[in-house]
């Protein structure tokens, strides 16, 4: 898997389907599929070091939120004010890190975080994916808490350059 995952190539591609009406939750900015938009999907992510360069995004974890279903580690809804990240399928590794804790730096701080779910690479476009696109690879899509704690304001939530390890 380890060197699978450093010459980490898209594993194929989806093409949008345009969501129900409201059927896309667009909480927190999520982007939702377009209809024949040809979007790529992968099956890893970049190898894990102690300082493993990702992506931060931000995702709501609460019954009604943007993050869709309850988490994939527990069937659980957690609170937006607990830190908690949903990683890329690569990464969320077949539930390996469920509920186990990553430290986040960025922004000139650290925050440790559960994991509970998975962001997914693999599919995405449908209804179990709330319409939106699959995740990119580098993903750790993150709770409120998480960016709070990072120090980051309101109005710059969204996308953060990160590094992340396990914890």
């Amino acid at each position: 898997m380890y060197s699978e995952a450093q010459n980490c190539r898209p594993s194929g591609r989806i093409i949008g389907k345009k969501a129900p009406p409201g059927q896309c939750n667009q909480e927190n900015d999520s982007d939702c599929c377009e209809q024949g938009k040809v979007y790529t999907t992968y099956e890893c992510s970049p190898p894990v070091s102690t300082h493993t360069k990702a992506y931060l995004t931000l995702n709501s974890f609460q019954k009604g939120g943007d993050g869709g279903g309850p988490s994939e580690c527990d069937n659980q809804y957690h609170s937006d004010d607990t830190p908690v990240v949903a990683l890329s399928t690569g990464w969320f590794n077949n539930k390996s890190r469920c509920l186990n804790k990553i430290t986040i730096s960025g922004n000139g701080r650290s925050v440790v975080a559960m994991v509970v779910d998975e962001c997914d690479s693999t599919m995405g476009c449908d209804e179990d994916h709330d319409y939106q696109p699959p995740c990119a690879n580098n993903i750790v899509d993150a709770s409120k808490a998480v960016w709070e704690a990072l120090g980051v304001p309101q109005d710059q939530r969204g996308g953060l350059d990160i590094t992340w390890t396990d914890a």
